[in-house]
């Protein structure tokens, strides 16, 4: 076996190992089984690419990105060691190539997705080529705890059991549960060496602001940051492209990143943000993991992540050179309550469910902690530590308050309504105002009506927010969202113990606007009722809500009320099938009522091709009997138009072969005219 001195420093160009990594190297190139959890940015990759180089044989990569192999591979390939992948994004050059060095002995690391184990003759191959030894990156995948599951990371453990030869597991981040799934998965149970590094990573500062015009605090902080390399991370897909077009109408270099975008024009974001100096990448969290761009200098988050764990992760993408970077968090009470409902919609086990409305609090409370970020941060992984120094509660230490007395008035409020509504009407309750609803069910009488007037409606909302992060009050889902207590507000209502809130945060709200809601006041109740009825439907149909509809179709259906199905088809989402699906259920919701659709009009709906479809009909019936009015009736099949609006042929000859020569030459010039017009 080759010593690790002379190529760490001969290939790597380091002349040190970094804190830790020593002890793993000794241990992989001895053949050990390991599972290392490191921080990002702490030198993982060094960890199992240099024992593959002391080792005999082929050392197997898996790894979830193309984009990381890519980098990975050409880095290595850069410093002179023989390395490949093999991965779909491979042109037949590039397969040829490590096919060679394969045949030839001569390569010494085999990058490979885990979705390619999934071939029956995977296995053969890998026994053939001489694997002696298995890397896994981003182990946490293989665990249905992690925030990154990957169902074909199952395959791994097989795998080894099958070739006979040592594995190392390698992973930023997994708490207990996870760490404990990757042994079992992984390495069937038999405890590897494990090494547990510092999570801390010094050189990031942290930040977290109440959403106070999220966009603006985006663009303000992306603008004092000019020129640098940034991530803003958002919540929906839709956000990532106007939050895009927004950073580069103020002047940045920007673009967005989802998963629902076609690989290609993924891979070519992948490769600027890779490239480019001063790119700023607008994405979901399909993007980032095991992104190993150095000089990332910040990360901010327009929505707040799902976990404490995502949020480590995702802050990490800054600052891997270890150079000072930055990280910015956005948070609400509408994440709060989105957040919560994806777990208590969401199809997972109770046990799941309660394991992760716990990861959600340990970030809640960072959100709203009121001494150092950091502190709280690595106090989740189990490590104590001192005032940062380097977060933005360090900086500026928070104005906190006794709060005990505004906690009671708000918790009474939720009792004495039954736990039946959410925060605004609450809030109309404390400050005594005279609305349709307080009058309508008798809440002008409660003993708690009129009693939080020393605070106005954006004040009380700011105590709500901290509220609902302090977990003392959570949205239920089988109550359209109204606030219920937990166990944690008793000690407090009963008058046995205090709390404290921030009143900084309390105070910036009185400046600010209001948080926005996801829709009014008038549409939150109908809201509420369509999410409902999609949860019921995903439940007995056992898959995500989102299968069903977005959020987004639902808040489209809340505020534009569709009537009929004619209405419905044109909401955004609402696509044939899920038409005939759901339409008549969703339809029943709003209205009570319900109505059939041409089917070939369904197809369109929520589309551009929909508008165009009615135009080339309404041509159609004017000219049906020629323009002058005499000639045969002639019409398209509700086939032929839809196709005509969905292609969109720019001239004669392309109509011609859609419609036939006799129904062109009636329709072509106008129907050319409608496509024209449109676009």
């Amino acid at each position: 076996m080759l010593d690790a001195a002379p190529l760490l420093r001969d290939i790597f160009g380091f002349d040190a190992f970094r804190p830790g990594q020593a002890e793993i190297v000794e241990a992989v190139s001895a053949g050990e089984n390991v599972l290392a959890i490191m921080p990002t940015g702490g030198g993982k990759s060094l960890c199992f690419q240099l024992p593959a180089l002391m080792r005999d044989g082929v050392t197997v990569v898996i790894s979830p990105l193309i984009a990381l192999m890519r980098d990975q591979v050409r880095a290595l390939q850069e410093a002179g060691v023989c390395a490949g992948a093999l991965t779909s994004g491979n042109t037949p050059e590039e397969t040829d190539a490590v096919w060679a060095a394969l045949e030839r002995g001569e390569l010494k690391l085999l990058y490979m997705a885990p979705e390619r184990l999934a071939a029956g003759s995977a296995i053969g191959m890998l026994r053939r080529v001489g694997v002696r030894l298995i890397a896994v990156d981003e182990a946490h995948c293989v665990s249905q705890w992690g925030h990154d599951f990957r169902p074909d990371y199952l395959r791994i453990g097989a795998l080894r059991k099958a070739l006979n030869v040592p594995l190392a597991a390698f992973t930023a981040t997994a708490d207990q549960e996870t760490r404990e799934e990757i042994v079992q998965k992984l390495f069937d149970g038999m405890v590897p060496r494990s090494f547990l590094h510092g999570f801390d990573r010094p050189n990031i500062h942290l930040a977290f602001a109440a959403k106070d015009g999220p966009r603006r605090q985006i663009l303000d902080f992306a603008g004092a940051r000019r020129g640098q390399s940034g991530i803003v991370y958002c919540g929906t897909r839709a956000k990532t492209e106007t939050l895009s077009r927004a950073l580069q109408d103020d002047g940045h270099s920007a673009c967005h990143y989802h998963g629902g975008m076609e690989a290609e024009d993924r891979r070519i974001v992948e490769t600027r943000f890779s490239r480019e100096d001063g790119l700023i990448v607008v994405a979901t969290v399909a993007f980032g993991m095991g992104i190993d761009k150095p000089d990332v200098r910040w990360v901010a988050h327009a929505d707040l992540p799902k976990s404490i764990e995502s949020y480590y992760q995702e802050i990490g993408r800054a600052g891997r050179d270890g150079a000072p970077a930055e990280t910015l968090t956005l948070f609400g009470p509408e994440d709060i309550r989105l957040r919560r409902s994806q777990i208590d919609e969401g199809l997972a086990p109770p046990e799941r469910r309660v394991a992760d409305h716990a990861r959600l609090n340990a970030l809640l409370g960072l959100a709203e902690s009121l001494g150092c970020r950091r502190k709280a941060l690595l106090g989740y992984f189990g490590e104590d530590a001192e005032d940062c120094g380097n977060c933005d509660l360090c900086d500026t230490p928070p104005d906190v308050f006794d709060a005990t007395t505004a906690v009671r008035k708000a918790l009474s409020a939720i009792l004495r309504t039954e736990e039946w509504f959410g925060s605004g009407h609450l809030i109309d309750i404390l400050l005594g105002a005279d609305t349709d609803k307080i009058r309508a069910r008798g809440h002008d009488r409660l003993p708690t009506y009129g009693v939080g007037t020393e605070y106005d409606k954006r004040q009380w909302q700011a105590v709500f927010r901290q509220m609902m992060g302090r977990d003392l009050v959570r949205p239920d889902p089988d109550r359209h969202g109204a606030l219920r207590m937990t166990e944690a507000a008793r000690p407090i209502l009963r008058g046995e113990a205090s709390i404290e809130l921030r009143r900084d945060t309390i105070r910036k709200a009185v400046r600010g606007p209001a948080v926005r809601a996801l829709v009014s006041d008038e549409d939150a109740p109908l809201l509420s009722a369509l999410k409902a009825k999609r949860r019921a439907l995903a439940e007995a149909a056992r898959v995500p809500a989102y299968v069903i509809f977005t959020d987004k179709t639902l808040i489209e259906m809340a505020e534009s009320r569709p009537a009929t199905l004619d209405d419905m088809a044109r909401i955004g989402g609402v696509g044939a099938k899920k038409l005939d699906r759901y339409g008549a259920t969703f339809l029943e919701v709003i209205t009570g009522a319900a109505e059939d659709l041409h089917p070939v009009r369904r197809k369109l709906a929520g589309r551009d091709a929909g508008g165009v479809y009615d135009r080339l009909l309404a041509v159609q019936a004017d000219l049906a009997r020629g323009s002058d009015g005499i000639d045969k009736p002639l019409s398209c099949s509700a086939s032929q138009l839809a196709r005509v609006a969905q292609l969109r042929p720019d001239d004669a000859q392309g109509l011609n072969r859609l419609l036939g020569d006799r129904r062109a030459e009636r329709f072509g010039a106008a129907f050319l005219d409608v496509l024209r017009s449109a676009g």
